[in-house]
């Protein structure tokens, strides 16, 4: 359903687009009730973009019109400072991350990076790190636990980058790294799905004491795709597993996976950001207060038993 509802608001903006262009003196009053009669017919069908399913949410959590790491960065915290590079080996560009200030407290933010372009998704394997990437992220976690930084993380990957070099570097390695040293932090650790978050590639870097999603993003242990394929050998089947998996943001905060869903304009967050931003802003500040409040032994001992408890 909502893909239809996209393609067709898609085709009413272009259309808008297209008559603002050609909008001249003579035609003036007649283009604008066009544009507000197009302009209610999209309100209209957004309008419908409510109860969607597992598969719709799926879909929307992969959008690529979705806000990305860059976008919350610079929507979110004030004087970024990019820190790249594992110190081992390379820096893998589907990890993006760095030193920031929220509300004016130093903070480490980083997550997955897609990108909006062929181009850029190929040079960023598509958010899907690699071992280099998870290093470079655990090495930048450390140093906020050194500095008693709050860290703060991005998830949106379909998982772990699949290749042979993958694992010829260590991936698997690299991730359980990565999730031992997590649930050791001695700084408060919040952690926001923003699109579709599988597999460990997802839980390197979100072992955190706050879990936030926003509305319509997923988090599971691997795509429906993968986990169609497996349990019943058709990928086909995959909004079956959708509904089957419990993989949203409704279903993982009924389980207690998820703390806070973090609410979409209808259609999604690509269709207002600054919504999102604004509700986003706000769950943040809220759950960093209230972990800054602890010690950080209870901070260790409440993500360890957050984690076992799943």
């Amino acid at each position: 359903m909502i893909k239809e509802i996209l393609r067709q608001t898609d085709e009413i903006d272009a259309e808008i687009e297209k008559l603002r262009i050609r909008r001249g003196p003579e035609n003036s009053r007649r283009t604008d009730m066009r544009i507000a009669q197009l302009g209610e017919r999209r309100n209209y069908l957004l309008s419908q973009a409510r109860n969607l399913s597992p598969e719709d949410k799926v879909f929307l959590a992969r959008l690529g019109a979705r806000p990305h790491i860059d976008d919350f960065i610079d929507a979110l915290f004030t004087d970024f400072f990019e820190q790249k590079g594992d110190h081992l080996y390379g820096d893998d560009q589907s990890i993006f991350g760095g030193i920031a200030r929220f509300h004016g407290r130093p903070v480490t933010v980083l997550g997955h990076r897609k990108g909006r372009t062929m181009k850029e998704n190929i040079s960023r394997n598509f958010g899907m790190p690699k071992p280099e990437g998870y290093r470079k992220a655990l090495r930048m976690m450390e140093q906020a636990d050194k500095f008693g930084r709050p860290i703060i993380t991005f998830v949106d990957t379909p998982g772990a980058y699949p290749g042979v070099d993958a694992e010829e570097h260590g991936q698997g390695e690299a991730i359980a790294r990565n999730l031992a040293a997590m649930s050791r932090l001695r700084v408060p650790v919040i952690t926001v799905v923003t699109g579709e978050g599988n597999s460990g590639g997802a839980l390197a870097i979100s072992v955190a004491n706050r879990i936030l999603m926003l509305e319509n993003a997923v988090y599971s242990i691997l795509s429906p795709e993968g986990f169609a394929s497996i349990l019943w050998k058709d990928s086909s089947r995959h909004a079956e597993a959708a509904a089957l998996m419990k993989m949203t943001a409704a279903d993982l905060k009924e389980a207690g996976v998820a703390d806070e869903i973090v609410a979409e304009p209808a259609g999604g967050a690509q269709v207002n950001p600054m919504l999102v931003y604004a509700a986003l802003d706000e769950a943040i500040e809220k759950n960093l207060k209230e972990l800054e409040e602890l010690s950080s032994r209870v901070l260790i001992e409440e993500r360890q038993k957050k984690f076992r408890a799943m």
